[in-house]
């Protein structure tokens, strides 16, 4: 069961609920529904829309062209979420091909058009731009600066090119450390302009190839965004757990080959916290967590 609520102040909340049934090689959904929660008034929530049967996708997008408000909002906020995923610095990522200039509304999931992105920035939001330069320096001192322009042989076209500190020489994204790639994809989609911001930012495995420093980095930035836009990170990192609180971790265990997920709870791990770190406690077994069939 998928079960969501979106809050609207400190009383009023929207939610879907979504029951999965397992067939074959998919999933299919079985019983579905949005409902308004008024805290103040009632103790139940109201159902809105509910549908039962068995379908391959969710009737969620058909409610949206009804009457039904809720519905909408659900919907509206459900599809301003944006999965990233930058593990991809092979040869032909995208992030190192030549891409179109004017492809810079907004920065792709796979930051393809990071390049186009970045020359908006600093164009357009140069404080924005620096900021994110500074922390990339921090991360990797050789950093000197992008070097962004058009293409000499086609205007319409940019490719992602940076220089050293210290030096004229200009090398391409191949030249980078996965690593110190995947980290300027971060960088620049956390410390973007807020008002660019997706509702909600999903990463799985953020931590992939990063320096230790640079994970605290990428913290720091979570938690500076996290005033603006919801973040959820997914990882296997004990460095990254580290650096977060009990109330900022969700754990996930397999009982009996049934996915749960459960919050931390602080009275329980309170006496260890003195000593250990939260990805400390994690890799000693002390909050689950921990491989299942």
């Amino acid at each position: 069961m998928i079960e969501l609520w979106f809050r609207r102040g400190e009383e009023l909340a929207n939610g879907y609920i979504c029951h999965l049934l397992p067939a074959e090689d998919r999933l299919l959904v079985a019983r579905e529904g949005t409902y308004f929660h008024d805290r103040s008034r009632y103790a139940a929530p109201y159902q809105d829309v509910t549908h039962g049967g068995l379908f391959e996708e969710s009737q969620l997008p058909r409610w949206t062209k009804t009457s039904s408000r809720v519905a909408r909002y659900v919907f509206d906020a459900m599809r301003s979420w944006q999965l990233y995923h930058f593990h991809d610095t092979s040869e032909g990522a995208r992030v190192k091909q030549m891409g179109n200039i004017y492809d810079n509304r907004y920065l792709l999931p796979d930051a393809g058009n990071l390049a186009a992105y970045l020359y908006l920035l600093r164009e357009k939001h140069p404080q924005h731009y620096r900021n994110i330069v500074e922390t990339i320096r921090l991360a990797a001192p050789f950093f000197g600066d992008f070097i962004l322009r058009p293409h000499p042989f086609n205007p319409e076209k940019i490719r992602l090119e940076w220089r050293e500190r210290g030096s004229d020489l200009t090398f391409g994204a191949n030249a980078l450390s996965d690593g110190t790639l995947r980290f300027i994809c971060l960088t620049t989609l956390f410390l973007q302009p807020p008002e660019n911001l997706p509702a909600t930012i999903v990463l799985d495995e953020p931590e992939l190839g990063l320096h230790p420093y640079a994970i605290v980095l990428l913290a720091e930035m979570v938690h500076s965004v996290a005033h603006h836009t919801q973040v959820i990170l997914a990882t296997q990192s004990v460095s990254l757990v580290n650096q977060f609180t009990p109330e900022e971790i969700l754990v996930l265990d397999r009982p009996g080959g049934v996915s749960d997920i459960r919050r931390l709870e602080q009275a329980e791990i309170a006496h260890w916290l003195d000593e250990y770190g939260l990805g400390d406690l994690w890799e000693k077994n002390v909050l689950g967590g921990r491989p299942a069939l």
